[in-house]
């Protein structure tokens, strides 16, 4: 992992929703289930169908509309970010297409690693959920079965910021902040991703926040890295 350039990486962040626009318009067996989960987040004034716009960040209960990937390019002394998204409403065809190319990446750069924020947390473990609920296959480098954490080539700019520290977690909007990089959230928030998508339909808003984040993502990376980052308004977008 110590060897590994900026230029092996592939930046990525995924935007999830709930499968349902609202609570009333799921199944009996998930309104049943679903009630099961929320007993363990609800608070006060917290009820089963209010609380359902939570259901996108589980990948049992939600879907991703959009995952946006990023990569690197040296010259002259300076980085080029390359900006690239796959989405749909049709969740399959999301993660039939990010899964492609995240093949063809790997076979064209051999040492290429993923890098996502608090991603083993979430984006990497709900891809692969997501993509077995699918009937899809998981590609090599989401495989985890069987590996040794040595063995994963993926970073988590939310642990690397953490330094052994288990306690906290650290927004990419605060880092974004302290390290002076202009904020992805100048638009929407992660909150509001659901009502964007069923309530406006506007997926095209929710992948333009999808690629600020990666962009933003890549910056913080080179940032802890002690690097001076990239020109954010010369972002090849392919």
């Amino acid at each position: 992992m110590e060897n590994l350039k900026p230029t092996d990486l592939l930046f990525i962040d995924i935007e999830t929703v709930p499968q349902y626009a609202s609570y009333n318009d799921t199944s009996e067996i998930e309104k049943h289930l679903w009630q099961k989960k929320a007993q363990c987040l609800m608070h006060q004034n917290d009820t089963v169908e209010s609380i359902y716009q939570k259901a996108g960040i589980y990948a049992e209960f939600g879907k991703i509309v959009c995952i946006s990937t990023g990569y690197l390019t040296a010259q002259n002394n300076a980085y080029q970010m390359h900006l690239k998204s796959f989405y749909n409403d049709d969740e399959k065809i999301v993660l039939q297409e990010f899964t492609s190319y995240l093949n063809k990446m790997h076979k064209e750069k051999k040492q290429l690693a993923l890098c996502a924020h608090n991603g083993k947390e979430f984006d990497y473990p709900y891809i692969i959920r997501r993509l077995l609920i699918n009937g899809l296959n998981v590609p090599s480098m989401l495989n985890l079965a069987g590996k040794k954490p040595w063995e994963i080539q993926h970073l988590d700019t939310l642990e690397m910021w953490k330094f052994g520290d288990y306690k906290n977690y650290t927004s990419l909007e605060l880092l974004a902040h302290v390290f002076g990089i202009k904020t992805p959230k100048d638009d929407i928030d992660g909150s509001k991703v659901a009502s964007v998508y069923y309530i406006e339909k506007n997926l095209k808003r929710i992948v333009e926040y999808c690629q600020k984040d990666v962009a933003t993502l890549a910056q913080l990376y080179l940032k802890m890295k002690g690097d001076l980052g990239f020109n954010a308004d010369e972002i090849n977008y392919l």
